[in-house]
C-alpha cells in the first residue's frame, strides 16, 4: 500500500468517465456576468494559502525557466547548498517528498551536473549530496531571483506583515 503525501493528497482526484445523461441543476447556475461569492472559500485557511502559493509559483515559474528550475528542483539546489552532505533520506523528510520521487529529480539533476555524490562520513550506505561548481553558481543565481521575486509578489505586504505571515504559516504546517 502506497503512502499519502500531502502533494499526493492536493492532487486533483481522477474524474468518473461522463455519461449520456443529462446534468440536473438544482440551483441556479452563477450569471456569467455577475458576481460569484466566494466569501465561504475566502473564510477558509486552506484556500486563501493555495492562492497565495499559486500567485507566487506563476512569477517563480517565469523567473526560473531560464535556469531550468521547478519550485521542487530549487528546492533540492537549496538545501543540498545549505546542507552540504545531506542525504536523499532527509531531503524526502524536509520536502515530504516519497523517495521514488526523489530519485528522478537527483538522477537528473546529477544529469545536468548540478550534484555529487560522494560516500557519507559516517553511514557507509549513504551518499552525501554537494553541489558541483555549477550547481553552486546556479543555486546562487536562481536565490537571488528568488528574493527578488519574493519581495515582489509580497509588494503590499509591509516587512513586518511579511514576516508575521511566513511565521503564522509555519506555525500552521509545523504542527
Amino acid at each position: 500500500m502506497s503512502e499519502t503525501t500531502v502533494a499526493n493528497a492536493l492532487r486533483r482526484p481522477r474524474t468518473p468517465r461522463k455519461t449520456s445523461e443529462p446534468v440536473v441543476r438544482a440551483t441556479p447556475v452563477a450569471d456569467s456576468e455577475g458576481q460569484i461569492d466566494t466569501s465561504y472559500l475566502e473564510s477558509l485557511l486552506g484556500y486563501n494559502a493555495r492562492r497565495a502559493a499559486l500567485a507566487v509559483i506563476g512569477v517563480f515559474l517565469q523567473r526560473m525557466a531560464p535556469y531550468g528550475l521547478r519550485p521542487v528542483d530549487f528546492s533540492v539546489l537549496t538545501l543540498i547548498a545549505h546542507n552540504p552532505g545531506i542525504t536523499s533520506r532527509q531531503l524526502c523528510a524536509a520536502l515530504d517528498i516519497l523517495p521514488p520521487n526523489l530519485v528522478g529529480m537527483i538522477k537528473s539533476l546529477d544529469k545536468r551536473g548540478l550534484i555529487e555524490r560522494r560516500p557519507h562520513p559516517t553511514d557507509r550506505r549513504a551518499q552525501g549530496l554537494h553541489l558541483s561548481p555549477a550547481g553552486r553558481k546556479l543555486q546562487k543565481d536562481a536565490q537571488a531571483t528568488a528574493t527578488k521575486l519574493e519581495r515582489d509578489v509580497a509588494n503590499g505586504l509591509s516587512e513586518q506583515e511579511l514576516e508575521q505571515l511566513k511565521a503564522l504559516l509555519q506555525r500552521v504546517y509545523s504542527r
